[in-house]
């Protein structure tokens, strides 16, 4: 049992090597945008739910942090200070599935193919999500989950989601290189890396795991992988369940995305699974209290359609337009840490990650987050 439990932390610690360097990477860029874009506005320019105004909110959340939690208290905030509900919703799909972390972590680790699916099956999910809202969300439901909202009852990462940092004085070039502009930007990375890091480390770790510990042929018939036509159709269905029972969510899933197309399941179920990070078990708690239970269960179900709906259009498209690949061999693991581009590229933005951490301690940033963390507010 001790071989089997090392093994697997070896596998999580290689996995933790191989994407060192691009998460710190999608993490400083996250940082930096979120320096120079304000959320002061965010409420004031999403009213309503026309074309114009969720194709703005899709560009609020891909510019906001990549953390499923923060994107839910956001998204709440915003609801609450007026924003329309369809497009907070589509805030926070956005600001989950259109983040560019999460495209440097799905190339690295599984191909470009699937950033690029991930970033063409992202709005599609989103606009599928606004018409089966048009559908059938009613003014009744929005003004109960609107007086649920009112009673403020605190979910998980509250205060970043009130934090705002962003410079708004001069060109951006400007605003990032400035004194103020430098100190929001290391603000936001390590906070972040603190929002993170739990889920991060699960994914890693439940990897790791199923990589050292399920043998391929589970996975091979658990996703059907002898019935080409079923499983295509199977993996978008199934593979959002999988997501929720996994509880790892936001980027800390794509390395369990990586071992899950290795064991076999589908093009369009990977990209389902990872849409998934906003219905894992977690934040359904979280909808139920900001929401109400029968909002939340309202959501599961829109949700669900939308990513496999989204997923299955993506896996058929792809298909015709032979981008799925071929073999599956996504990068889970190095056999042992090498002098070579990954290991270079990790010493560097390592360097680099630790300039920011220790302007972080210099410019008051312990303070601030023990202040975020108390009230759920920052002044």
């Amino acid at each position: 049992m001790l071989a089997a439990i090392g093994h697997a932390l070896m596998m999580s610690f290689a996995m933790t090597w191989e994407i060192l360097w691009a998460l710190i990477l999608g993490f400083g860029l996250s940082a930096i945008i979120q320096a120079v874009v304000s959320k002061e506005e965010m409420s004031r320019l999403l009213p309503d739910d026309s074309a114009r105004t969720v194709a703005v909110a899709c560009g609020l959340g891909a510019a906001s942090s990549s953390c499923s939690y923060a994107a839910v208290a956001l998204a709440r905030s915003m609801f609450r200070k007026g924003a329309n509900f369809t497009a907070a919703m589509a805030f926070q799909f956005a600001s989950t599935n259109l983040v560019v972390e999460l495209g440097i972590l799905l190339a690295l680790l599984m191909g470009w193919q699937f950033t690029l699916a991930e970033f063409t099956g992202g709005p599609l999910m989103i606009a599928i999500m606004v018409l089966l809202f048009k559908a059938f969300l009613t003014p009744r439901i929005v003004e109960a989950a609107r007086q649920q909202a009112d009673k403020g009852i605190q979910g998980r990462m509250e205060g970043h989601a009130a934090m705002d940092m962003s410079i708004h004085e001069g060109t951006i070039w400007q605003r990032m290189f400035s004194r103020q502009g430098r100190t929001a930007i290391s603000h936001f990375f390590v906070m972040d890396w603190v929002m993170i890091w739990i889920d991060l480390g699960g994914g890693l770790l439940i990897a790791g795991a199923l990589a050292a510990w399920v043998p391929q042929r589970f996975w091979q018939a658990f996703f059907l992988q002898g019935h080409p036509i079923l499983s295509k159709l199977w993996g978008p269905l199934v593979g959002p369940i999988v997501a929720i029972v996994s509880f790892v969510c936001s980027i800390g899933n794509v390395p369990l995305a990586a071992v899950l197309w290795n064991g076999g399941i589908s093009f369009g179920g990977v990209i389902a699974f990872i849409f998934a990070d906003l219905i894992v078990l977690p934040i359904l708690d979280i909808y139920r209290k900001y929401y109400g239970l029968k909002i939340s269960v309202f959501l599961l179900a829109i949700f669900y359609l939308a990513m496999a709906a989204a997923a299955l259009a993506v896996e058929f498209v792809f298909e015709i337009l032979h981008l799925i690949p071929q073999e599956r061999k996504a990068q889970i693991v190095e056999g042992t840490i090498r002098w070579n581009y990954t290991t270079i590229l990790n010493i560097v933005f390592l360097a680099l990650a630790l300039v920011s951490v220790i302007r972080f301690f210099r410019t008051g940033g312990p303070a601030m987050m023990r202040m975020m963390n108390r009230s759920g507010h920052h002044e």
